[in-house]
């Protein structure tokens, strides 16, 4: 693989910021990610509405934001895959994410089949 990690985290980044504007309507307003091993790990910023976070006021607007937030992440996952493949060359195993209705930020870890941190450090 000629491409460095630096390169793929950027690329990452990138597409999901495009897929979450595709997707989801708009995107976040930042988006780091990081290969750790065999999983690549996505914090997106500054994801929720002002309306959104008017509702996480309460505990049952708060529950009902983190529910709908999740199932449309959820729904997409069959491109996020998709999309990881793409970039790194290699399968998504696993699928995780949860959303700080406090902070707005969303945390995404795909696990991977193989050691893709390794695999660019050759």
């Amino acid at each position: 693989m000629n491409k460095s990690k630096g390169w793929i985290e950027s690329e990452i980044s990138k597409a999901l910021t495009k897929w979450e504007k595709d997707f989801l309507g708009r995107g976040s307003v930042s988006v780091k990610t990081d290969i750790l091993r065999d999983m690549i790990i996505v914090s997106l910023h500054g994801i929720l509405t002002p309306a959104e976070y008017t509702l996480c006021e309460s505990k049952e607007g708060m529950l009902a934001v983190k529910r709908s937030r999740t199932s449309l992440v959820e729904s997409g996952v069959d491109d996020l895959k998709e999309m990881i493949l793409e970039i790194t060359g290699e399968r998504v195993k696993s699928f995780h994410t949860d959303l700080s209705t406090r902070t707005g930020e969303r945390i995404i870890v795909f696990k991977l089949f193989n050691d893709l941190e390794k695999q660019l450090a050759k």
